[in-house]
């Protein structure tokens, strides 16, 4: 019996075929690319960013604004480049770009520089190529902020499958009554409440980041939640890492969902789900221990360690 393996066979080169995934023409949205690559949105997001340090939309956001900065160079028009790079709007491209560049797309020459700054060395070259930098200098050795982020979604999903072995009376049993975290998020009695405001909580603060309207609630038993966390921590991960990137953690969006509207600063809000997010798993672990469940500490320490080990990693 051959057990399955993350490691590609001889000769298959697996990063190619994501980056292939993630800037094919057709691929707009993080679903269609984990779909070219035979994968769901969670896992194709958490292994890309892994190989990269970078996550799928971001880099084939930055890649096409690399291109559509070259063909401005050539001597396309603004319009024109802004509907290659994908952008629904002249306006929005010329926003999108000039935050990355520094200047609007009018200002770009011949001469201007094309490559933003990369963690993976990864760039646009010209016709319609890829060049990989041998020793790319904006690669951080840990990104503390990115860690954080895919430990949480890693650990929210793991605590889902924990409780989706629970008898159904244990999974909604009251184990703390009364308990609440925040006041406008209502009581977090047990598993099935605390898991599902875990959740729902990403799921608004997207809404808000990415100007959506307000999320309809799904369901909260284990499957839904686990359906539901995949899509959500696919995009929480490619929306902070973008934050990153543009080192935006400063910058201010006007929430028209809360009532009144309120203003809320990006690396805020990322502190504020992580926060009640730590609080939240670990109130699990205490319910779960309380059902006869075992299950580990949670410790970003003992995560990193199993996943160096699993990629092969000692140093």
């Amino acid at each position: 019996m051959t057990l399955p393996t993350d490691e590609p066979p001889p000769g298959r080169d697996r990063l190619r075929e994501l980056l292939d995934a993630v800037l094919d023409e057709d691929n707009t949205s993080l679903s269609d690319m984990a779909g070219s690559a035979h994968s769901s949105p969670f896992h194709f997001s958490r292994r890309f960013s892994r190989d990269t340090g970078e996550s799928p939309v971001a880099l084939r956001r930055r890649v096409l604004l690399e291109r559509a900065a070259w063909q401005i160079s050539q001597g396309a028009s603004v319009t024109d480049a802004a509907f290659t790079a994908g952008y629904a709007t002249v306006e929005g491209f010329t926003r999108a770009f000039a935050r990355a560049f520094g200047h609007p797309p009018s200002a770009t020459t011949a001469g201007s520089g094309r490559w933003l700054p990369s963690p993976n060395g990864i760039h646009f070259h010209p016709p319609l190529h890829l060049w990989v930098e041998g020793n790319p200098r904006s690669r951080p050795a840990m990104d503390l902020t990115a860690l954080q982020i895919h430990h949480d979604v890693d650990d929210s999903a793991r605590l889902i499958r924990l409780a989706a072995d629970l008898p159904e009376e244990d999974y909604r049993r009251a184990w703390n009554p009364g308990r609440t975290v925040l006041p406008w998020d209502g009581p977090e009695e047990s598993v099935a409440a605390t898991l599902e405001h875990l959740v729902w909580a990403k799921e608004v603060w997207l809404a808000s980041i990415e100007g959506a309207d307000f999320p309809e609630r799904g369901t909260d038993d284990p499957e839904s939640l686990r359906i539901r966390h995949e899509d959500a921590g696919a995009r929480w991960i490619a929306a902070v890492d973008d934050i990153g990137r543009r080192d935006a953690w400063g910058d201010r969006f006007v929430d028209a969902l809360c009532d009144p509207p309120e203003s809320f600063m990006l690396g805020g809000v990322v502190a504020h789900v992580l926060t009640y997010a730590a609080h939240r798993r670990q109130t699990v672990r205490h319910m779960l221990r309380s059902a006869g469940v075992e299950v580990d500490h949670g410790d970003p320490l003992e995560w990193l360690h199993h996943r160096n080990e699993r990629r092969g990693d000692t140093t």
